[in-house]
């Protein structure tokens, strides 16, 4: 039984910008400008990033008079993390059984 995990989602979040975005969407919704001051990046850096998190199904957007907000998918991130704990399970079990193939 082998659990997989989307390796363009886990390509995505190795970014340290947009897990630093992801980190900061995690804590309250934010618009670029927020973004911006927050990480130090460029407006049209965070927006590329932001861009490639939308298109993951990771951040939704929230038009608010002339700003959109950003705000983290709680149920998409958790599916990344649900991927990842069934993984160290089958780990955790593997270690306890000494389980390996024969040679």
């Amino acid at each position: 039984m082998v659990t997989s995990v989307d390796s363009d989602v886990m390509k995505i979040l190795g970014d340290p910008l947009r897990m630093r975005i992801v980190s900061l969407l995690a804590a309250e919704a934010l618009c670029t400008t927020h973004l911006v001051a927050e990480t130090g990046a460029r407006q049209t850096n965070l927006s590329n990033h932001l861009k490639v998190l939308r298109d993951a199904g990771l951040v939704d957007v929230e038009p608010c008079g002339r700003f959109t907000y950003y705000k983290l998918r709680a149920d998409a991130l958790q599916a990344v993390a649900d991927e990842y704990a069934k993984l160290a399970s089958l780990a955790r079990e593997t270690a306890e059984t000494h389980r390996k193939r024969p040679c």
